[in-house]
């Protein structure tokens, strides 16, 4: 039985308002390249381009060995991709040109293997570039900001500094960017903070505590950080250990907190999809799918101060949600991709279901996060299948593209093409 609860406190001109302010950030921001792991709106999503449907791993434009397994996401600025990669036994960044040929290749550290050897690697986050630097993050600590001909700008090493992340497996939150700072959250077994370092020297600018009593491993947060607008002030959303809190940019206050997402107390919760914002609503995925029962969402109305658990939560579902992949918003809509690749459409304003459809039933879980282009829906299953769908009107698959091997990186689409990150070659999809 569908579980579903509402919460009527808003007035009746709330849809309108969310339309508009949606419509109003996707205006705001620029779509150019794909900066950081969720793309130029943070959320997974562009709203223009023309992108191939089908192919197969001996059609596509091109191809390039790396130098080691990496499942981090690439990059795309101004006719670049970059890309981490272990080689030879180090932390690397890599950039290639739209053509698939090398420009650089800087080694940053040496390496710490992951524990898990089949799904992770030595570097888990992604990216993230202001247009003048490049800043990446690996397993080892390395955190570097590195200039676009490929000179190192400045290096230090978190782990050194910090101790050593206490998570079950391994790390996976990306740096994030605000005007100033790169942005890192650590949220673990031990003491939890982010923290923001100056984007010019590495410095130390601030760093916020973050702890709160969870269940076993909830308190693991694999998660990134969100850039939003706070009554007029920019703000970081941050999700892990059961709650949603938002910060002061400049200096990591908490603006508010919202809890209540486990009252049952359910442990091996760790938070690993990242929330995604439209307009004035979060999403937040709790949870895991690949438990039967085990799924929540809930939409969290952004805004307020000290607690908000009772007063801002606008609605939840108890019925469906995500483990690993990160919601996706597309013109108003959110589109969650289940762990066996179920797709639904969900209205962002009351959390109701507008269509479900389904990729092709296989063994192989989803682990990669899916993007929408221009109304189209990537979505790379595990065993490196990377399928096609229209999304706007209704589920319509369009393809069905083997990469022949294991994809874990979500697709990027960039300069109409599409971007595939393998656990052995970079793929180039399109001109």
């Amino acid at each position: 039985m569908t579980t579903f609860w509402r919460y009527p406190t808003l007035p009746p001109s709330f849809p309108l308002l969310i339309l508009a302010l949606t419509v109003c950030l996707g205006t705001a921001r620029a779509e150019t390249g794909w900066p950081n792991w969720r793309g130029p709106n943070g959320n997974g999503s562009v709203t223009s381009g023309t992108f191939p449907v089908k192919w197969n791993a001996s059609s596509v434009a091109w191809k390039v060995a790396l130098p080691g397994k990496g499942t981090s996401t690439p990059i795309v600025h101004q006719d670049r991709i970059y890309v981490t990669s272990p080689a030879q036994g180090q932390d690397a960044l890599l950039a290639f040109d739209l053509t698939g040929r090398s420009l650089w290749e800087v080694k940053l550290g040496t390496e710490d293997p992951p524990k898990h050897r089949t799904l992770a690697s030595s570097g888990n986050a992604s990216p993230v570039t202001d247009g003048k630097s490049i800043f990446v993050y690996f397993k080892s600590g390395n955190f570097a900001a590195v200039a676009l001909d490929g000179t190192v700008r400045w290096k230090i090493n978190l782990v050194e500094r910090f101790g050593r992340d206490d998570l079950f497996w391994d790390q996976g939150s990306s740096p994030m960017l605000t005007e100033e700072h790169v942005i890192m959250a650590r949220l673990h077994g031990g003491e939890s903070w982010i923290a923001a370092f100056d984007k010019g020297t590495g410095e130390l600018r601030w760093k916020q505590a973050r702890n709160y009593d969870a269940p076993a491993e909830n308190d693991n947060g694999y998660t990134t950080p969100v850039l939003f607008d706070h009554a007029g002030k920019k703000a970081l959303l941050v999700w892990g250990a059961d709650h949603l809190t938002a910060h002061d940019a400049t200096n990591g206050k908490v603006f508010w907190s919202c809890g209540g997402f486990n009252p049952e107390g359910t442990g091996y919760w760790p938070a690993i999809a990242t929330p995604a914002i439209a307009g004035n609503i979060a999403v937040v995925p709790v949870g895991r799918d690949d438990r039967t029962g085990q799924a929540r969402l809930h939409g969290i109305r952004l805004g307020g101060s000290g607690d908000v658990s009772a007063t801002h939560r606008v609605w939840k579902r108890e019925d469906l949600g995500v483990f690993v992949t990160s919601p996706t918003v597309y013109k108003g809509h959110v589109y969650l991709l289940r762990h066996k690749g179920q797709v639904v459409c969900r209205d962002l304003t009351n959390g109701r279901t507008i269509w479900t459809g389904s990729f092709p039933e296989h063994r192989a879980p989803y682990y990669s996060s899916p993007v929408v282009a221009n109304g189209v829906l990537f979505a790379a299953r595990e065993d490196g299948t990377v399928f096609s769908a229209r999304v706007e009107e209704k589920f319509e698959l369009l393809g069905e593209n083997p990469m022949d091997e294991r994809v874990i990186a979500s697709p990027v689409p960039g300069s109409n093409r599409l971007f595939i990150r393998g656990d052995k070659h970079l793929f180039c999809v399109g001109k």
